[in-house]
């Protein structure tokens, strides 16, 4: 049952991210805005961009390669806000509609309830998640047993 469900999800939160991403190649010009400034050559982002939005977004609907997409996707979501990071930092409009303060923080609410979503896809246990990239980033003194 719970495989079942975890199909139907990945399939209705796959389908959004292939649109998304075809929707990059038939409007770049509103997606093109979003690239910070460094990092140069917004065309390209917006088409690589919607490249991995295309596979990814196909990648999870498919069982047998869910787990590897879903963690992609979620890197992915990841590095992409910092287009949105840069939208709201720069009030930067998305097809010509501005995002007030709460809408920026309603967006970074959803894409990190997006990521999570990916997590749960990717069959990844988050409070061990958590735990290991802690025990990387932390002193090793701080984890061992006394």
């Amino acid at each position: 049952m719970k495989q079942t469900f975890r199909n139907v999800i990945g399939i209705f939160f796959g389908i959004p991210f292939v649109l998304i991403g075809y929707d990059h190649f038939i409007s770049p010009e509103i997606y093109d805005p979003l690239v910070p400034d460094y990092m140069g050559s917004p065309r390209f982002w917006t088409i690589l961009s919607g490249i991995f939005e295309i596979i990814l977004g196909l990648g999870i609907t498919i069982p047998f390669t869910r787990i590897y997409s879903a963690k992609s996707l979620a890197l992915l979501l990841i590095t992409l806000y910092l287009a949105n990071l840069n939208m709201w930092l720069n009030d930067i409009p998305f097809n010509g509609a501005k995002l007030s303060q709460i809408g920026h923080l309603i967006r970074f609410i959803i894409q990190v309830f997006l990521v999570l979503v990916c997590f749960w896809l990717a069959e990844i246990n988050f409070k061990k998640f958590i735990l290991k990239v802690m025990k990387k980033a932390l002193p090793k003194e701080i984890f061992r047993a006394r």
